[in-house]
């Protein structure tokens, strides 16, 4: 020991009190309780704006609001607008501990703003974690879902579900590189083949924002066009998005940006990315780094900054609507983002749907087309085998390869690859007049009629039963209706060409691209490769099936798949032929012989509005056990001009077969029932279903979507 420890009255002695004291002390505040994380028992909450309103993740109808919570003051800084946060949620106004609510199970949520004093008078519960200090949800973000949450009759939580992916800490953490400058305006290149091309072009580049429906040229140049209509946009010092049906498409549009922009300056969103890859592209977007996105149908809600175009390829494209609730269509919430965001607006595609045309017709868009001169140079030939030639043709009764068709793929052969498109398994043709084809419709609704298990006529739509049907056009009183299968089809062209090599592409099995090289390649609609050079020839087979399908859309759809696959052979002048085997008098068949689905979809839009047609009328689909069904529509405080057709029996769901979005549950018997208003009660007929729905589902009567509640879908892509 030291000789100053030895020493009596040293300061070693004195302190011996002071560390008593503070042991006590210590002991003292241990007993204050501290606040515990996930419920913040007793922890101060912050000096200011002391409350969050959070929405909760909850995808139900009647929790579609805002909740608030309190902000304990350790979680001040990083509870920010737009941040994930974890809540507790279900507590009950018991259980209170110091003038705190607790309890509840823990859920997840999107804090939306920060405020001073709650409009609850009641305890709140605390914040119990912030997820990640990073804002996902930007106001712009917010304000769109809740458009498309309201037009859909769905829930805020349900679109946020769609439009933010889940986290990845690995992608978070990483920092985004910094924004490249503003890219050169870049030449019109190949759009100077339409009249307004580079117009439209030019208005893009000096910050306009023109809105435009494209019918573009046959060929492969549409990528490189549409990559040119983004660097024009870029070039303004504003984001592009571009929304495309599937991965496939999405590929070729992301070579084309790399050609046009270079590396680095676009992102591409699409499910084959993986969760981590795709949330490090998706923050890159919401931080400003890339301006410029491709993706399929979820990169409809990316988060684009100073957005300037909107896009979309191919929006009759079945991939383009979203099977999960609230079920939006990527064409319409694009619709949204440039009404919202008062941005350039561009819908492409070969062929034109009836909601293209319409957007032409109302004056909202421009159309942007070739003239007739640009069109016969690049579509191809297309020549046409109706069903009384394949009657008198024994090769067509043999091999279902009429000797026109034989004909023209021999020729093809010599040259290149040959397309042949068949219909796929499951199109089952809905009724028709057996001498003129014209579809067999209801007398009440214009609805489709059909026989199922060779019982009496019926609509679709609103079940009446038709006993004496006879054709309007041509008097005749009888029906056809053909299914022709095509599981043979590759295996018959093997031994009508032999010495050719025969690939086939579908859903199990989808080609990219084939080389230029003789064969035959079998393919069903919307899964053609691309040729390398173009098919030499395409043989469009059973027409009448594709035409025949029990579906409001069956000729637009079938148009369209015609000149999707079409518009991969070369053209007329380099010996491109097609050759479709259909009846040449069918609307659709003369309009892929004209190549004019413009002038196609101008007649089926008047025909619609007419007999009161969607897009012309808004539309939804209630479905459900028929007692359901009923007791929804009864308390439903529907618009005083809605029109209840139905309901009628679904299809019974075969369990050994796939099941289809929308369907009933395997072993249960629904009904659905079609709701039509006119033009502007579309959104009163929502807010009414979502009313509806959200009462039913407070009373405990169904979960939205389960097997014992009412499912609801405005403007079903399919209703017969």
């Amino acid at each position: 020991m030291s000789s100053e420890n030895e020493q009596p009255g040293s300061d070693a002695q004195d302190a011996a009190p002071e560390q008593l004291a503070l042991i006590r002390e210590t002991v003292r505040q241990a007993k204050v309780p501290r606040a515990k994380p996930r419920t913040w028992r007793g922890a101060e909450l912050a000096p200011e704006l002391p409350v969050a309103r959070v929405l909760v993740d909850k995808g139900v109808l009647h929790l579609d609001r805002y909740f608030d919570y309190a902000v304990p003051a350790d979680l001040d800084a990083d509870a920010q607008p737009g941040v994930r946060v974890r809540v507790r949620f279900g507590a009950g106004r018991g259980r209170v501990q110091g003038g705190r609510r607790e309890g509840g199970g823990l859920i997840s949520g999107y804090l939306i703003e920060r405020i001073a004093e709650s409009d609850y008078s009641g305890p709140l519960a605390a914040l119990a974690q912030v997820v990640s200090p990073e804002p996902v949800l930007s106001p712009e973000l917010l304000g769109l879902a809740r458009a498309v949450a309201d037009r859909y009759a769905g829930s805020l939580a349900d679109v946020l579900t769609l439009a933010i992916p889940p986290r990845n800490a690995r992608a978070e953490s990483k920092a985004s590189p910094p924004a490249p400058p503003a890219p050169a305006k870049p030449e019109a290149g190949t759009w100077v083949r339409y009249g307004q091309g580079p117009a439209f072009l030019e208005s893009l580049a000096s910050g306009g924002a023109p809105r435009a429906v494209w019918n573009a040229l046959p060929g492969p140049h549409w990528s490189e066009e549409l990559a040119r209509a983004v660097a024009a946009t870029l070039a303004s010092g504003r984001g592009a998005l571009v929304v495309v049906p599937d991965g496939k498409t999405a590929s070729r549009v992301d070579a084309a940006l790399t050609a046009v922009l270079g590396e680095g300056r676009h992102a591409l969103l699409t499910a084959d990315a993986g969760p981590q890859k795709r949330y490090a592209e998706w923050l890159a977007v919401r931080r400003g780094s890339v301006r410029a996105v491709v993706g399929t149908r979820a990169a409809m809600f990316a988060p684009v900054q100073n957005l300037g175009l909107v896009a979309i390829w191919d929006d009759g494209d079945g991939n383009h609507s979203e099977l999960h609730a609230p079920q939006p269509h990527a064409r319409d919430v694009l619709l949204l983002r440039a009404a919202h965001d008062k941005c350039a607006f561009l819908l492409g595609s070969w062929s034109c749907t009836v909601e293209a045309a319409q957007l032409v017709e109302s004056g909202w868009a421009k159309p942007l087309v070739a003239d007739r001169e640009q069109v016969r140079i690049a579509a191809p030939l297309v020549r046409t085998v109706g069903d009384t030639e394949v009657a008198r043709d024994g090769a067509a009764r043999a091999a279902r390869l009429p000797s026109l068709a034989w004909q023209v793929a021999k020729e093809g052969l010599t040259r290149g690859p040959v397309l042949v498109q068949v219909p796929r398994r499951g199109y089952v043709p809905r009724l028709a007049c057996e001498r003129c084809r014209e579809p067999a419709r209801c007398k009440e609704c214009a609805g489709p009629l059909e026989a199922q298990d060779a019982g009496p006529l019926h609509c679709a739509w609103c079940g009446r039963t038709e006993g004496e049907w006879h054709c309007p056009e041509c008097g005749s009183f009888k029906l056809r209706a053909q299914i022709v299968g095509a599981r043979r089809t590759a295996e018959e062209l093997g031994r009508a060409f032999p010495s050719v090599p025969v690939r086939t592409s579908g859903r199990e099995h989808i080609l990219e691209s084939v080389p230029d090289q003789p064969s035959l390649v079998v393919s069903t609609p919307g899964a053609e490769p691309v040729a390398e050079g173009g098919y030499a020839a395409a043989l469009l087979l059973d027409g009448w099936t594709m035409l025949g399908r029990p579906d409001l859309r069956a000729a637009e759809d079938a148009l369209r798949r015609w000149i999707g696959a079409s518009s991969l052979v070369r053209g007329q002048g380099d010996g491109g032929t097609v050759v479709v085997v259909g009846e040449p008098t069918q609307r659709p068949v003369q309009a892929l012989v004209r190549w004019d689905p413009v002038g196609h979809a101008v007649r089926e839009l008047a025909e619609r509005a007419e007999l009161g047609f969607p897009p012309v009328s808004r539309m939804a689909a209630v479905s459900g056990r028929p007692e359901a069904v009923a007791e929804f529509l009864a308390g439903a405080e529907l618009p005083a001009d809605a029109e209840v057709l139905g309901p009628v029996p679904l299809p019974v769901t075969d369990p050994s077969r796939p099941k289809r979005t929308g369907a009933a549950p395997v072993g249960e018997q629904w009904e659905r029932a079609l709701v039509r208003v006119r033009p502007g009660s579309g959104a009163a007929l929502a807010a009414a279903l979502k009313a509806a729905q959200a009462g039913r589902m407070a009373r405990g009567a169904g979960v939205s979507g389960g097997e014992s509640g009412v499912r609801i879908r405005i403007d079903p892509p399919d209703i017969g």
